[in-house]
């Protein structure tokens, strides 16, 4: 199925019933009264996130989700049937904006959460509900209220743990085929990569956590060139960055130093929070050279960088230093996660999960 990370769909919540206007009509009861029994409310329209869903395509086919309206209400104090709510499934990390006032009205990070996105009219009183001292025969009655209407925007952002990043060809695709069961593209040639990946890498027992791969950004991505920023959102749900470098680029007239400036001036151009951070530095396609000349490559990119943080020489085509790279991956995210526990603990929220926990 084609990859959709946006789309617009328009919800219709049902109408309430219309109340009773009905008076008791026995033998032996000539002033039986008003019975009008009260119109059913209509059915809300809900989103639900669920785990089999990766994709708003769906989106793309069937656009108006139209929930039940309330039936009447009927003699004998009968209410009428309320109607259906109606539950609308979309995948996780689903953010929900209101298309007209632009209104953030939800985000669906968790399995089975649910957000109300329109509520169904109330249903309209029957003749029963206005009998008063002064008005023993009433003939009025409530004509329901209708149900809410919203026209819906939706932007999914996929939930990981640790995104990659880099340039196109810098190795990104191969690097989570090689820590991970993905199977995205692979080929020679630029922005083989079309749409985010995810990967679930596995290091040791009941120790894992969820990849991203998205499509290379080039220089100029912030004005549109290449395949733009629009899949930088899909990181802002991470907790750690993988800047993969390519450290024996084809093209003899690419400079490494510079092209990682590159990318780190369009993440502050898409988002401050998202260029804050925490930022690995990947040195890729260390197979491509001798081992002594590879790491004198290594040392002087990130001498140029100024790079401070975690460093690591890997090959992506052969595996060579991946393992302890995610390794080092799944300590930090574990520690991230205690720091999160002790942090809820002292606010008296524990057993609170932080988002994206895995």
């Amino acid at each position: 199925m084609k990859f959709v990370d946006e789309a617009r769909a328009r919800v219709q919540a049902g109408n309430g019933g219309r109340g009773s206007a009905s008076f008791r009509r026995e033998k032996f009861v000539p002033f039986g009264g008003p019975d009008g029994g009260d119109g059913g409310h209509g059915g809300s329209v809900y989103l639900r996130a669920a785990s089999g869903i990766n994709t708003l395509a769906d989106f793309r086919i069937e656009r108006t989700f139209k929930a039940a309206h309330g039936e009447p209400g009927g003699a004998n104090d009968c209410s009428g049937r309320g109607g259906a709510d109606l539950y609308v499934p979309v995948p996780i990390g689903t953010v929900v904006r209101d298309a007209d006032t632009h209104e953030e009205l939800g985000d669906l990070t968790r399995d089975g959460e649910e957000l109300l996105v329109a509520r169904g009219g109330k249903g309209g009183w029957g003749n029963q509900r206005f009998k008063s001292s002064t008005n023993r025969s009433p003939r009025q009655f409530g004509p329901g209220l209708p149900g809410e209407r919203r026209l819906l925007e939706f932007e999914l952002k996929v939930i990981a743990d640790v995104g990659l990043l880099g340039l196109p060809n810098a190795g990104k695709s191969t690097l989570i085929r090689a820590v991970s069961a993905a199977r995205p593209k692979v080929a020679d040639y630029p922005f083989t990569t079309l749409h985010p990946n995810l990967g679930v890498v596995d290091v040791g027992r009941h120790r894992s956590f969820v990849m991203a791969d998205i499509p290379g950004l080039i220089e100029g991505a912030a004005e549109g060139a290449g395949l733009g920023i629009r899949f930088l959102k899909h990181l802002q749900r991470t907790r750690l960055l993988l800047h993969l470098v390519d450290i024996a680029p084809l093209d003899p007239q690419a400079d490494p130093v510079r092209d990682a400036r590159a990318i780190v001036r369009e993440l502050k151009k898409f988002s401050k929070n998202l260029a804050l951070k925490p930022r690995w530095l990947v040195l890729n396609k260390r197979d491509l050279l001798p081992a002594a000349q590879a790491e004198r490559r290594a040392r002087a990119i990130v001498r140029a960088l100024r790079y401070r943080g975690p460093q690591f020489l890997i090959s992506g085509a052969t595996g060579e230093g991946t393992k302890a790279l995610c390794e080092a991956a799944m300590r930090s995210l574990e520690a991230h996660d205690r720091a999160a526990r002790e942090h809820a603990s002292s606010r008296g929220d524990a057993g609170v999960a932080p988002p994206g926990a895995t």
